[in-house]
């Protein structure tokens, strides 16, 4: 048996345990970080931050499941989708002390950038790079490090991105938005 195996895999309790949990984590918060970017995406299109700015306090979980565009059968994944949020930095949670009040969300920094009247607002840049016309690409990644193509937008759509963009003006116009709104800053 060779030393790698011998030293790098050894499960003796307290020996490299702790070393291959934590690469275990590592490559774990790699596999599932896309849930932080399309949490986030969620937020933006049913309004959350301006929901909570427009009322002007932090909000009660009832208070924000009124206020919210969705089925009411999905009420109840709304407390998930806030903790991936506030894990992520995009609301606090507000403990209340005393009369065993909800906890309210509150915006932080980071999501006043996302307010829809704020003139540095990021939302339009955030909305294109994570529609699907601009995330289907790196599903290509592999396999254009391996051809002779170009790019792997022209290898995902047919066309090169300013060929796809000339034809499909939902592009044209979330692109035009986007680079707008990262050009303030």
């Amino acid at each position: 048996m060779s030393s790698f195996r011998q030293h790098s895999f050894k499960l003796v309790p307290g020996e490299h345990a702790t070393e291959l949990l934590n690469a275990q984590a590592h490559i774990w918060n790699h596999i599932f970080n896309f849930i932080n970017s399309m949490s986030l995406k969620c937020a933006i299109q049913l309004g959350i931050p301006d929901i909570i700015h427009n009322h002007a306090k932090p909000m009660t979980l009832s208070e924000l499941l009124v206020a919210l565009p969705i089925h009411p059968t999905k009420a109840r994944n709304i407390p998930r989708l806030m903790r991936i949020l506030i894990h992520s930095g995009f609301f606090v949670a507000e403990e209340m002390i005393g009369n065993d009040e909800e906890e309210r969300y509150a915006l932080t920094d980071a999501s006043r950038l996302l307010l829809k009247e704020n003139p540095l607002c990021v939302t339009p840049f955030l909305l294109a790079m994570l529609d699907p016309v601009f995330t289907k690409p790196w599903h290509f990644l592999t396999a254009w490090f391996q051809n002779e193509d170009l790019t792997q937008f022209d290898m995902a759509h047919g066309k090169m991105f300013w060929d796809y963009g000339g034809h499909e003006p939902k592009l044209n116009n979330f692109f035009n938005d986007a680079m707008s709104s990262d050009a303030r800053w």
